[in-house]
């Protein structure tokens, strides 16, 4: 399941700890499925949703909050939480935005300024 999730076999344990998946038994007896664990379906669902919701921005601890709130089938909170999720990634944005603008501005005084101290270099100075 880890492979196919894109992630480590630590990662689905730490997640386990966490309680964001659960942990399934392990079969008893010999051959080929002794002692392995089995995941299904859900289980990888989970695992993508987690995945998902880390990419999204939101911390572990939120996840472990919108799988809760799923289970109690409470979309206002969990609205809530995508919608501030949204305004925090609009204010990254337009800090990188500015950033872009002031390296880019920087790269081009660089090109166009003979001689002296390079601008990008100054501009970082303490």
């Amino acid at each position: 399941m880890a492979k196919a999730g894109g992630v480590g076999v630590e990662t689905v344990r730490y997640y386990q700890r966490l309680g964001l998946m659960p942990l399934p038994e392990r079969p008893q007896g010999s051959g080929v499925s002794g002692g392995i664990r089995q995941y299904g379906r859900a289980d990888m669902e989970r695992l993508r949703f987690i995945r998902s919701a880390q990419a999204a921005g939101f911390t572990l601890k939120q996840i472990a909050r919108l799988i809760e709130l799923d289970a109690m089938t409470d979309r206002t909170e969990a609205r809530q939480m995508a919608t501030d999720r949204l305004k925090a990634l609009d204010a990254q944005i337009n800090e990188l935005q500015q950033a872009r603008a002031s390296l880019k501005r920087l790269a081009e005084e660089c090109a166009y300024e003979d001689g002296g101290p390079c601008p990008i270099l100054k501009a970082f100075e303490p």
